[in-house]
């Protein structure tokens, strides 16, 4: 479960620098997107992505750790070795939440430039009966 104050912080720290707007994304954008090779980051916790699967080709970079905890550097450093800042990226989380809170900062603090986020999250994504792999077939790519 995130600590609600975790989320808080990190949008409020991520609101304090001007940059490029993040665009809220609903699924049927978000599998053209990612058609399109759009690089779509799932950052949800392993047992999530264990309990549900993931879309095919994501990358797999958890935010919030089990414990509610943000390493915010190693996080972006993580997220730019996966993307370059040039690049569009999509953030899915569960619901919507934590993607929201980790899109502001990949615009606000890491400097990209096209930032969407998957505002309804996997859970929407699969109630819609759209894609997912497990765990181990995601891995092994």
């Amino acid at each position: 479960m995130i600590h609600k104050s975790v989320v808080a912080a990190v949008l409020l720290s991520a609101s304090l620098v001007a940059s490029a707007e993040v665009e809220n994304i609903d699924n049927a954008k978000l599998a053209r997107l990612a058609a399109d090779g759009v690089t779509v980051i799932d950052i949800r916790t392993e047992p999530e992505w264990k309990a549900t699967g993931v879309i095919p080709g994501s990358k797999l970079l958890t935010f919030v750790d089990e414990r509610g905890q943000v390493d915010v550097p190693q996080w972006l450093s993580k997220v730019k070795l996966a993307v370059k800042l040039n690049e569009p990226v999509i953030l899915i989380c569960r619901s919507g939440s934590r993607s929201r809170a980790a899109t502001q900062l990949l615009s606000d603090k890491a400097g990209y430039k096209t930032v969407y986020n998957a505002t309804t999250g996997l859970n929407s994504w699969i109630a819609e009966g759209r894609p997912v792999v497990p765990l181990a077939s995601a891995l092994t790519k």
